[in-house]
């Protein structure tokens, strides 16, 4: 499957206007979020907005705004199936093909001196999380990228093939569960911490 659409929202912004000049040469459309798209966008590559695609503004402090049918659905949809296909139609849904995502530093807040629960809650990724559990889920179809390093070897296989085998985005989907299972494990570590010493809010 070529790669037509990729979502891109990081909050390690590491190579990743390298990664949007060479996807949007290939003719990718791009779409993003908050952070990662002002980035882009001052790199002069263009990107459409999330709530261009949903419909609905980035509400709640940023904690809405990927959480919507019209991109996990272009995210989970099978291409395969006759009913997904039908209902992306009917909900004008246009599925993405790639996923680049990491997740808010929740580590390197936690690990700051003094650092509040209320600061710590609030760098808890959902968002993230939700849209890489997708991809993965996902990898007969879709692609996962969530490690930077990982960037100049994607650009390499989509400017010699223009799609991914099913066993890089098996391995890639493989690299995503991981990232997302450290991830909890270590706001897991944290919340029982913080339990065990009575931390309020």
């Amino acid at each position: 499957m070529k790669i037509k659409r990729a979502l891109l929202s990081v909050s390690d912004k590491t190579g990743i206007t390298e990664l949007g000049k060479e996807l949007a040469a290939l003719g990718v459309e791009i779409i993003s979020t908050g952070g990662t798209m002002k980035t882009l966008q001052a790199a002069g590559i263009p990107v459409k907005a999330v709530q261009d695609v949903t419909g609905f503004p980035e509400m709640m402090d940023g904690r809405v705004k990927t959480l919507h049918p019209k991109i996990h659905g272009a995210i989970l949809a099978m291409r395969d199936n006759k009913e997904h296909v039908r209902a992306m139609a009917e909900h004008g849904i246009v599925p993405v093909d790639l996923v680049v995502v990491n997740l808010y530093p929740f580590e390197a807040t936690v690990a700051k001196p003094d650092v509040t629960l209320a600061e710590a809650v609030e760098n808890i990724d959902i968002g993230g999380p939700c849209m890489v559990r997708a991809a993965a889920k996902n990898n007969k179809f879709v692609a996962v990228v969530t490690n930077p390093k990982k960037y100049g070897q994607i650009i390499d296989i989509l400017k010699k093939d223009g799609e991914f085998s099913d066993s890089c985005r098996l391995e890639l989907a493989r690299e995503a569960f991981a990232h997302t299972a450290a991830y909890d494990a270590a706001v897991t570590a944290y919340l029982t911490e913080a339990a065990a010493k009575g931390a309020s809010y």
